[in-house]
């Protein structure tokens, strides 16, 4: 049965979804979570991995929610075939192949173009559409390091850090997401549809933001300064008497952050006068800060620290996390019934709109859960759908 839409925001749009891995997904994820109707197109089982992640690991299983599964064998012409026909009736296609991937397979955007000149279609790739490094794979790892990512993480003279999280998937995701949004609206317009790509690289040094305006504005070139801001100072991880915490006062709180810590003596200390000077002599000023804020739990120093109106935090797992307060009244930590797997908690939208809110609708579908129900709309009969089946093509 077609599924209820996630949210009205884009539920007039048909996606066919032939991504697979972390970025293409996420941007799918992003119009799917807001209403469009999504096809997610898979090979017809043959009893191997479906992806890069198990199907019902938490990886596959918070990617691909709010979708229709349909199995299609993109290299048997027939299977060609029924993707056009879909392709034909549809609003947006978003692939993450490399990119010399659906030239072959005779589903780029030219081709699709020529039967459906209102598509948008959106791709992500490691490197770009062109270019030199064009077929070189590109995962999200290979990307932090040439992207100058981990370069500017991590401890001084420990050598590069890797973020914990997989930050350009993400990012191109979203970008791609953000651009395909852009293109329909512009669609309205000139009535015509348009090819929208983005790659990890671009995301990468995209999400670096001023660390890469450092370079390319001064020459900068920055380094690892750990916990610490890579600019302002104070702001970092400070020690307190059952653990850590973290401190974030902007320049102009820097009179009242010392009287919060009982160290009024440092706000017109020589070293430290101005945020130049407290920048310049960091590692002095840390040590300084430290001896006073061990004093007292974390706890303590994150409720004086707010009541004074610097900011401040705890330092959590993710299952603090998940219990603070403020984290379950936002609700991004969503409860969404799964077929094979009974009722999952996945991570929700980060958005929230006033008229048109979206919810996880449905967990993800078995591999080719709908095939029938898809074909079915496409005029297949029984007898064809079988033969389909039969022939490997679905």
């Amino acid at each position: 049965m077609t599924l209820e839409p996630a949210s009205t925001v884009l539920s007039k749009y048909k996606v066919l979804d032939l991504t697979r891995a972390r970025a293409g997904p996420t941007a799918v994820k992003q119009l799917a979570d807001w209403g469009a109707s999504v096809i997610k197109i898979e090979m017809p089982d043959t009893g191997g991995p479906s992806d890069f992640a198990a199907r019902h690991s938490p990886d596959f299983q918070n990617l691909h929610r709010n979708k229709r599964s349909l199995t299609l064998n993109l290299k048997d012409p027939k299977g060609v075939e029924i993707f056009k026909k879909l392709a034909a009736d549809a609003d947006v296609i978003i692939e993450n192949y490399r990119p010399d991937v659906k030239n072959r397979l005779g589903i780029d955007y030219e081709t699709i173009k020529a039967i459906n000149p209102k598509i948008v279609y959106g791709s992500i790739s490691g490197f770009g559409q062109d270019g030199p490094y064009r077929d070189r794979p590109g995962v999200d790892p290979i990307i932090q390091g040439m992207g100058g990512h981990m370069w500017v993480t991590g401890e001084p003279g420990r050598g590069p850090m890797r973020s914990g999280a997989a930050i350009s998937d993400v990012t191109a995701g979203l970008l791609l997401a953000n651009g395909v949004c852009m293109a329909l609206i512009e669609r309205e317009t000139s009535g015509e549809g348009q090819w929208v790509h983005t790659s990890l690289i671009e995301a990468m040094i995209f999400l670096l933001d001023f660390q890469a305006a450092r370079w390319t504005m001064k020459q900068e070139l920055p380094g690892q300064v750990g916990n610490n801001h890579p600019t302002n100072s104070p702001m970092g991880v400070f020690k307190s008497s059952d653990g850590y915490f973290t401190i974030a006062p902007t320049p102009g709180m820097w009179k009242k952050f010392c009287a919060a810590i009982g160290r009024d003596d440092l706000v017109n200390h020589a070293d430290y006068a101005t945020a130049q000077d407290r920048a310049k002599n960091r590692t002095a000023l840390n040590a300084e800060i430290d001896s006073a804020t061990s004093q007292k739990e974390s706890a303590a120093w994150i409720k004086i620290m707010n009541e004074t109106g610097v900011p401040c935090g705890p330092i959590y797992t993710l299952a603090e996390t998940f219990a603070d307060p403020q984290v379950q009244h936002i609700g991004i930590a969503q409860s969404v019934p799964s077929e094979s797997l009974g009722e999952v908690t996945l991570i929700g939208q980060a958005i929230h709109m006033s008229r048109t809110p979206n919810k996880l609708v449905a967990g993800t579908a078995e591999c080719g859960a709908h095939t029938d129900e898809i074909l079915a709309e496409l005029g297949y009969g029984n007898d064809q759908v079988t033969d389909l089946r039969e022939t490997g093509v679905v």
